[in-house]
């Protein structure tokens, strides 16, 4: 959480860094969200939320065996944290693709194992702190810690989320046609399956850019949160993706600020309670599929029907 006793909140360079980084975080998480909304995916954002924590703290230890000093900069971690996601991901199709487990169920044991294993390397390293120091602060990935972010870290998630949205605009028709329909999407000689690979492994990099702010436990609301609000403004791929990413970059900016202004509430949980507020306000809200619409119109057919 960030420090603001003033009564006044002032935008300095700190601020500005965290309310920057965690708009990024929202913008891209969102935008990519949708896609993990519309196949029906976002366990798969959890599975990779909750085995990225295998990955940071491996990625540390395996930086002290290496050096003699673990480092907890977000370009070292993060490609732990992409492994680890990719990994589970692949051993759960493996598992399905072998047993009678459907895919929920293998996804489900993949994020028991590769959680588990994550909290029992974090704590067995907490454990032989005067050994191997410098993990303080590993275990804030649990829940996150949008104070921690730095410019460096700025830049290396601006990049990342950048390379990442270029991909999605770079093969948008053919994600546009597989995401509706992934049999006329084979029928015109798309390989599918190579797709979804590019598609998981952009969702991989959404939910990774964004652990350490929101944390691997609260990170699947900030992917599929903006996109279910998203949902009930639009019925085109286009302005879904689009208002997906604003409301996901608008719920992190806004939750990062209102954590600033009181200092005893954590970034992480404030920004998923500002998106999920969003979430209502369009489930609400919303033109066509809001409850509010939905309700006047079944009021005009009682009164026509009664006419």
């Amino acid at each position: 959480m960030l420090n603001a006793a003033a009564p006044a909140l002032e935008f300095d360079h700190t601020l500005r860094s965290v309310v920057l980084g965690t708009g990024a975080i929202g913008a891209v998480s969102g935008a990519l969200g949708s896609f993990a909304y519309l196949r029906r995916q976002s366990l798969v954002g959890d599975v990779v939320a909750h085995s990225s924590l295998l990955g940071i703290v491996g990625a540390f230890l395996l930086g002290y065996l290496l050096t003699g000093t673990g480092s907890r900069s977000l370009w070292v971690l993060v490609p732990g944290a992409v492994a680890a996601g990719v990994a589970a991901l692949l051993l759960s199709r493996a598992v399905t693709s072998r047993t009678r487990l459907s895919e929920d169920a293998g996804l489900g044991v993949m994020l028991a194992l590769f959680f588990g294993g994550g909290v029992l390397l974090l704590r067995w390293a907490q454990r032989h702190q005067p050994v191997i120091p410098g993990h303080t602060g590993l275990d804030a990935y649990l829940f996150g810690s949008a104070a921690a972010l730095t410019t460096t870290d700025l830049w290396m998630i601006s990049s990342v989320g950048l390379a990442a949205l270029f991909v999605m605009l770079l093969l948008w028709r053919r994600l546009e046609v597989y995401t509706f329909d992934p049999l006329f999407a084979h029928s015109l000689g798309i390989p599918v399956r190579r797709l979804e690979a590019v598609l998981r492994v952009l969702l991989v990099t959404g939910v990774v850019v964004g652990i350490h702010a929101v944390g691997v436990v609260l990170m699947i609301a900030l992917l599929a949160t903006p996109a279910s609000a998203a949902r009930q403004w639009t019925r085109h791929l286009g302005t879904m993706v689009a208002l997906s990413s604003l409301f996901g970059a608008v719920s992190a900016a806004l939750g990062t600020v209102i954590s600033a202004r009181y200092a005893h509430l954590p970034a992480g949980p404030v920004i998923v309670l500002v998106a999920t507020a969003v979430f209502l306000v369009s489930l609400a809200c919303a033109p066509r599929r809001g409850l509010l619409s939905r309700m006047r119109r079944r009021v005009r057919s009682v009164e026509v029907a009664g006419a």
